[in-house]
């Protein structure tokens, strides 16, 4: 079992940075790809951005691409999502999720993107951007 807990939002005016964090407790994050979601109200759960085991790759979705980043630290056993130039459509909870233990570390942008690939979820963290 992996537990997830994430930390790091809170309310920010239109342009401004927050930066996620998820740290992971359970198991050595490092077997597993790690994603970050977002749910608005009264909308579905969306993809913002993954990376594999190792830290090589990432996938972002079209909305935050050049706006956010995701980084790990394995020996930390953390997960970081940074966001920029946020925007008032940004606001939402911000989940953090695990798939896995992978014992290999493939990429696949299809599943990175996708809710049902990962295995455990965090509580979630508000994130609110006033215009």
């Amino acid at each position: 079992q992996v537990q997830l807990v994430e930390s790091g939002g809170g309310s920010v005016q239109a342009g401004g940075s927050l930066r996620l964090s998820c740290e992971a407790s359970g198991r050595t994050l490092s077997q597993y790809r790690m994603g970050w979601f977002r749910q608005a109200p009264g909308k579905e759960r969306e993809f913002v951005a993954a990376i594999n085991t190792s830290g090589t790759r990432t996938g972002f979705a079209d909305s935050v691409k050049d706006r956010f980043t995701i980084s790990r630290d394995n020996a930390k056993n953390t997960v970081y999502l940074q966001m920029n130039s946020l925007r008032p459509e940004d606001t939402a909870v911000y989940y953090c999720a695990a798939e896995g233990p992978l014992y290999i570390d493939y990429w696949s942008p299809q599943k990175a993107q996708t809710v049902e690939e990962y295995d455990y979820w965090g509580q979630g963290t508000q994130v609110t951007v006033s215009s």
